[in-house]
């Protein structure tokens, strides 16, 4: 399994092309459409809701980006569809509205945010609502999370879809919630192979890790997140296939 070449031809911007001065936030139909319009890839992220469905969110809560509170799972579709984004005008998009948008116009690289909340094993119903919405999908599309038991469960529900890691350096400062152990673990990228992975998504900060070299030997597609100049676009791609970007133009 590989990745299609639309994935390398242009940059990917991270959570779509938001511009939050602009009335544009990050995921918002608004910033989907963007990017589109601009001919980026969109990288985005997916949470699922009380009732089953797979929302393009990137936060476990709703207080950053809504003047609501509490997680997103405890809302339903409906509800979420109709709660506002602050700054933007729109309400949090549905996976499957988002779909009817891209409409394969360019590639879609979505990540699934862990729902165990340590990286553990309790994972399944996102996957499997995510995996629901793209059947049938027509346009380039890739799964990754940094929970390595989601991208296994992707492979049982979208075998066809190209998979890959999320990974970071597991600072404890940015990683509270996961215990030190299994960022001791997930750290070094052991899980690779074992879910049938063709990329990762490595943190920028961090791309000098031995790791990302010996993967990068073997034939692992590197995605970068976050690159926010075009100077750090340079240094970047002097080890990355392709970067996922904001706050500037590729």
């Amino acid at each position: 399994m590989t990745l299609p070449a639309s994935f390398f031809d242009r940059p990917i911007t991270h959570r779509a092309l938001h511009d939050r001065k602009a009335g544009r936030v990050e995921n918002s139909i608004k910033s989907i459409a963007a990017a589109i319009a601009a001919g980026y890839g969109i990288e985005m992220d997916v949470q699922l809701t009380s009732d089953g469905h797979a929302m393009v969110f990137h936060d476990d809560l709703l207080d950053r980006l809504t003047a609501e509170s509490g997680p997103v799972r405890t809302r339903t579709r409906a509800a979420l569809e109709a709660t506002p984004l602050t700054d933007d005008g729109g309400t949090i998009p549905a996976l499957d509205t988002v779909l009817e948008l891209a409409a394969g116009q360019v590639p879609l690289l979505i990540e699934i945010k862990d729902q165990d909340g340590c990286m553990g094993p309790d994972v399944g119903p996102l996957e499997r609502a995510t995996c629901a919405a793209l059947k049938g999908y027509k346009g380039d599309v890739a799964l990754m999370s940094f929970n390595p038991h989601a991208v296994a469960c992707c492979a049982e529900y979208a075998p066809n879809i190209p998979r890959g890691i999320t990974t970071s350096s597991y600072q404890a400062q940015f990683w509270p919630e996961v215990p030190e152990q299994v960022r001791d673990v997930l750290r070094e990228i052991p899980d690779y192979d074992r879910v049938g992975a063709c990329f990762i998504s490595h943190e920028a900060s961090d791309l000098d890790r031995p790791r990302v070299a010996e993967l990068k030997s073997e034939g692992a597609h590197i995605f970068t997140w976050t690159i926010r100049s075009a100077q750090a676009e340079a240094e970047a791609r002097r080890i990355v296939d392709n970067v996922t970007f904001e706050g500037y133009l590729a």
